[in-house]
């Protein structure tokens, strides 16, 4: 078997066209780089190079090895770059985006990654507006969309879907009396769209069939637990992810509106830049979140939305 460095040196004198330069790049004497390339040619028993005083010519044998060379050489360079990275301990800034919607779950599960990679600093932006992470040096985004991002620039990583179910205070639905389809839109609302006055629903029935509902909310807001407090209060019918909403309906505080109806699939992901270069930090969080995301979104149901008990003194 041939010497690994004898085949990077004559990758190198072919990549810098010629013994000096290569020498030069290398910081090798010229000498030096000579003879590992006159060794590895006596061992392969072929002439890889011609050489004049003028210039160096590959021979057609030293052009296949060449690239053969070269894609050997990369793949040692990329293996090492994998074993640097799982051996470096995760440090630095991080920039996280994500929407307000998230920000309970991500409260829950982030001491824990502080407690393993104590690290790493985190820079988190809550905002339901969309990201350019290339423009705006956000390192991770998580999203939570009715399509996956199709970005070529980015990479996605899916971890599962939620839905959106309409709720509101038992107290509300006795006052309004039967909702329907049809007067929905006529009901108390409480929307996530915090631009308009105006907003529409597209719901999706268990049989298939679609509707979109247009409406002015009561409430317009990006937070789904003002709008989970608002309708607890009996402000509107209000639409939210089934593991706010489930929690809601488990302790009697909000019960379902038009069941059979809900918004379609919401695929949660990451976005991020392409892994080539990835800081071990950012890698470090990619998987954290992976791990622990859809675990703190179940444990989200189980916390009681009851407001607490008020003491006079």
């Amino acid at each position: 078997m041939q010497d690994l460095n004898d085949i990077a040196l004559y990758a190198a004198v072919v990549r810098n066209n010629g013994f000096s330069a290569a020498a030069r790049d290398l910081n090798i004497p010229k000498s030096k780089l000579s003879k590992h390339v006159a060794r590895l040619e006596e061992q392969l028993g072929v002439r890889l190079l011609e050489r004049s005083t003028r210039k160096l010519r590959m021979t057609e044998i030293g052009r296949v090895f060449y690239e053969h060379a070269q894609s050997l050489l990369d793949g040692v360079a990329a293996v090492e770059a994998e074993i640097a990275s799982a051996r470096a301990e995760p440090t630095g800034i991080v920039r996280l985006a994500c929407p307000f919607g998230f920000t309970p779950m991500l409260a829950d599960i982030l001491p824990g990654f502080h407690r393993r990679y104590p690290g790493v600093r985190l820079l988190i932006t809550a905002t339901n507006r969309r990201i350019d992470l290339i423009e705006e040096r956000i390192d991770v985004a998580l999203r939570a969309r009715d399509q996956l991002d199709t970005d070529n620039q980015l990479i996605v990583r899916k971890f599962g879907e939620v839905r959106e179910r309409l709720a509101a205070s038992p107290t509300l639905l006795a006052r309004l009396g039967e909702v329907t389809t049809d007067n929905l839109s006529q009901m108390p609302t409480l929307s996530m769209n915090e631009q308009h006055p105006n907003d529409v629903w597209r719901l999706v029935h268990a049989n298939g069939g679609e509707i979109e509902i247009p409406h002015r909310p009561v409430i317009g807001c990006s937070d789904f637990l003002i709008l989970e407090r608002a309708a607890i209060e009996g402000m509107g019918i209000a639409l939210l992810p089934d593991h706010i909403c489930e929690r809601g309906f488990r302790t009697g505080v909000l019960v379902p509106v038009l069941p059979e109806w809900t918004s379609g699939n919401v695929m949660v992901h990451l976005v991020f830049p392409s892994r080539h270069g990835m800081l071990p930090a950012t890698r470090a969080l990619i998987d954290y979140l992976a791990e622990n995301l859809i675990k703190a979104m179940e444990r989200c149901r189980e916390f009681d939305p009851r407001p607490a008990a008020s003491f006079e003194i």
